[in-house]
């Protein structure tokens, strides 16, 4: 038996495997389904991917990275970035490539899970930890006549770097924060873009710069200077998640900046008015670039705001039946969000799939990391856990500490699972809903971050120091230990 499995060598799993050795740990093992650790910024490898959080924060508290070249870092110096915190703290050994979780099962008898990789082989341990991401799984468009095209179509994510996108009819189907991105890079090289936008996003000027070899050197020499950076950062992010958490009015002054970049960076009248969001900032997801809105301006790009009713085999037909040759299909239409946790049947007590158990009773976890039902069960960047105006990073640090005083009750009380209360759960849950009405992300915007019956299961709506204090101590009251 394994004492901990980790599903998922992203940023949470391999943060749940260093501070399990940190422990002293060394009973559990690291699934990665991929060739490679990395997660988001293995997949994600499309020209001009980047982090939006700055580069001081986008790592972890106990390891900063004084080598970052920019301010915001490019999707390859993170994933250098997560090898180096694999190999420093000796993970590296702890992750099995190519081991794809196809089941997990609880036995109630033995308090153990069986967790079954690749369809065959079983392992059997005593807590499961699931660090799955959400940003991996390609969203691809409900598209009558997609799989007709006979030209070229891929994904963001799974970017085709092989095809030479030189002189070409490219069409861009999206217009999330992967596309602001990558439209910039391509559009000096097609010969057309068109880019389809069924939503204009709310885009702000991006605060980048290059972090030179001397001020690298300081960073290296005096890392307590970087952590003050670090600290700036932080509170900055947090004063700004006063109008994410608060009243949408509080919006208004990030609504005037956002109007004032695209005014100074679109002269055209027309366009600009297509690019203006009707929503209320916050309620999306705000993106950050100082390139693509001057992207969208150059001669050779088209901005599209008419819907798509049908692809050709040779081109996209929009509702006013106007065909546009295109011989590349770009998809930058975002991840399945909602699905990074029900790809895999997750079998609780009585054999309850997690999936079903989510469908008839709506997503939720207490403290987005347990479930009611689920014993020994632990999610990192569970529901209602995401962010919309700070670093991940951080919620994963509280929600990998507040896993390590479960794993130290049960073996102090020598217990065989320990599992969350419903009504501690209920709780939580119905308390964070109650809260996310309020909020700009409730405010009449369809997003990715809600589900299908319009209920926001993926956003944290206070500041994340309130998360970090409700994980800082474990409440045993909340949970039923059994021997």
């Amino acid at each position: 038996m394994t004492e901990v499995v980790i599903i998922g060598a992203g940023f949470a799993g391999l943060c749940m495997g260093i501070k399990l050795r940190q422990a002293g740990c060394e009973d559990f093992v690291i699934l990665e389904q991929a060739a490679a650790l990395g997660g988001t910024w293995r997949d994600n490898t499309y020209p001009g991917c980047a982090c939006d959080i700055p580069s001081y924060l986008y790592s972890f508290s106990f390891e900063q990275n004084p080598r970052w070249t920019r301010m915001f870092a490019p999707w390859d110096e993170i994933l250098g970035y997560l090898q180096h915190c694999a190999d420093k703290y000796g993970i590296t050994p702890k992750i099995r490539y190519g081991a794809e979780v196809t089941e997990a099962a609880f036995d109630e008898a033995t308090g153990r899970w069986t967790v079954t990789v690749n369809g065959d082989e079983t392992i059997e341990t005593q807590a499961l930890v699931t660090g799955v991401g959400s940003l991996h799984e390609p969203k691809r468009p409900d598209l009558p006549g997609l799989d007709s095209f006979t030209g070229t179509t891929f994904h963001s994510a799974q970017w085709d770097h092989g095809h030479d996108l030189r002189g070409r009819n490219v069409a861009v189907i999206g217009t999330g924060a992967s596309a602001i991105q990558f439209v910039p890079r391509i559009a000096s090289e097609a010969g057309q873009l068109d880019v389809y936008q069924r939503t204009a996003p709310w885009v702000m000027s991006k605060p980048d710069r290059a972090i030179g070899p001397r001020e690298r050197r300081l960073h290296e020499r005096f890392p307590a200077g970087q952590r003050l950076i670090r600290n700036a950062i932080y509170w900055g992010l947090e004063g700004r998640g006063v109008g994410f958490a608060g009243s949408p009015k509080l919006m208004k002054g990030l609504e005037l900046q956002a109007k004032r970049h695209l005014r100074k960076q679109v002269p055209d009248p027309d366009l600009r008015a297509r690019l203006t969001p009707t929503y209320q900032i916050g309620c999306k997801r705000i993106l950050y670039s100082n390139d693509y809105y001057p992207a969208l301006s150059r001669s050779n790009v088209d901005l599209v705001t008419t819907p798509i009713t049908r692809v050709t085999p040779t081109g996209v037909v929009t509702a006013d039946g106007i065909e546009r040759p295109c011989d590349t299909i770009v998809l930058g239409t975002g991840f399945d969000v909602s699905a990074n946790l029900t790809r895999m049947p997750i079998l609780g007590k009585d054999g309850v799939d997690l999936a079903e158990h989510w469908k008839r009773e709506g997503i939720g976890a207490h403290l987005g990391i347990t479930v009611a039902g689920y014993p020994n069960l632990f999610l990192l960047a569970g529901p209602n856990t995401l962010l919309g105006h700070s670093s991940m990073v951080f919620m994963i640090e509280a929600q990998v500490r507040y896993v390590m005083q479960a794993l130290h009750l049960l073996r102090r009380r020598g217990a065989s699972y320990v599992e969350v209360r419903e009504e501690a759960q209920e709780r939580f849950v119905s308390g964070i809903q109650a809260e996310l009405g309020d909020t700009v992300w409730q405010s009449g915007c369809s997003s990715w971050y809600l589900d299908a019956a319009g209920r926001n299961s993926t956003i944290w709506p206070e500041f994340t120091v309130s998360y970090w204090r409700r994980t800082r101590r474990l409440d045993p009251a909340d949970f039923v230990l059994v021997h």
